[in-house]
């Protein structure tokens, strides 16, 4: 457990500037659901800052800085219990990216977007058993009420590399 300080304090420095980012036009959520890892479920919840769109040239594609701060609740899997990487740890994790979406205000499909995140994290699992992770994430926001499909994983850049694949639903409000 002397390992926890110094992976708390990378996510320590991304919550501070996360803190300090200007706050104008910023979507804050709090999104909470369900994580699988091997058809084992877990809770898990964040809190996402989705800032200011931008367009991306003349594409039509909008893209906007998106940083989160979640936690995964660990699960007793009992043939992972022993193993070099279990399945117990909570997991802390810091993300930041961006979101991308298309389409103007009228049009049937702008409120579904797709982000990335690169993210640091606390704890090692069997799904998540390096410092950092790609985060993946499909979804649809509404005004207040968001529903999206996330996938956490390293990109087998280091084994084991089960991954964490949450559904969650979202409740935000406008800065």
């Amino acid at each position: 457990m002397s390992r926890s300080p110094r992976f708390l304090r990378p996510l320590a420095a991304i919550a501070l500037a996360f803190a300090a980012l200007p706050v104008a036009a910023a979507h804050i959520e709090l999104q909470a659901g369900r994580s699988y890892m091997d058809s084992r479920a877990a809770n898990a919840v964040f809190v996402e800052s989705v800032f200011a769109a931008h367009p991306l040239g003349d594409t039509g594609v909008r893209w906007a800085p998106d940083l989160s701060l979640g936690w995964i609740n660990g699960r007793d899997i009992e043939r992972y219990r022993h193993a070099h990487y279990g399945t117990s740890d909570d997991i802390w994790l810091a993300a930041g990216g961006v979101r991308l979406s298309a389409g103007g205000p009228g049009d049937w499909y702008s409120h579904f977007f797709y982000g990335f995140q690169v993210a640091l994290h606390s704890g090692r699992t069997q799904a998540l058993s390096s410092a950092y992770e790609f985060v993946n994430t499909v979804g649809w926001q509404w005004r207040h009420l968001s529903f999206q499909v996330r996938h956490i994983s390293n990109g087998k850049l280091h084994e084991p590399n089960r991954g964490e694949t949450m559904a969650l639903v979202g409740v935000g409000f406008d800065l």
